[in-house]
């Protein structure tokens, strides 16, 4: 099972983005398709936290009502997963959390990473350089 994170989702709803058109086609072609798919929850949080924000997109945010209409759409897909907490998911972000680097922000990395591992995902889909601190978990630059 693939994941996805919260950079192709915002690629995939935000046309100003270089790679919208990519972006938007691969989160489609999962949508549409026959392969079941993830969506970790924290992701679902962030993409609707940063296409709403106006601090990042000025006067162009995307309204809320909107956002979550995307969101919905996507994870209303008859293959998507949405990938939360296990019995086992402490245990794993434990193994995570208390690596040298893993501080501040990349602490959110952390929890994705520990859901995708809980969850057994074959690769995330993200551009986030972060997570190469977490090598147990295969990720894959859907561009590159």
């Amino acid at each position: 099972m693939i994941a996805v994170d919260t950079n192709l989702l915002v690629y995939a709803h935000r046309k100003e983005s270089r790679v919208h058109e990519a972006a938007f086609a691969i989160v489609r072609t999962l949508a549409e398709g026959n392969q079941v798919w993830a969506i970790p929850w924290p992701c679902c949080y962030e993409f609707l936290s940063v296409v709403t924000n106006p601090r990042i997109w000025k006067d162009a945010a995307t309204s809320p009502e909107r956002a979550w209409r995307q969101l919905e759409a996507w994870t209303t897909s008859p293959n998507n997963r949405l990938l939360g907490e296990t019995d086992d998911f402490l245990k794993v972000l434990s193994d995570l959390v208390q690596r040298p680097r893993v501080r501040g922000a990349v602490v959110h990395d952390a929890r994705i990473a520990a859901l995708c591992l809980a969850h057994g995902i074959e690769a995330l889909l993200t551009r986030d350089r972060d997570f190469s601190l977490f090598p147990e978990l295969r990720t894959r630059d859907p561009f590159g």
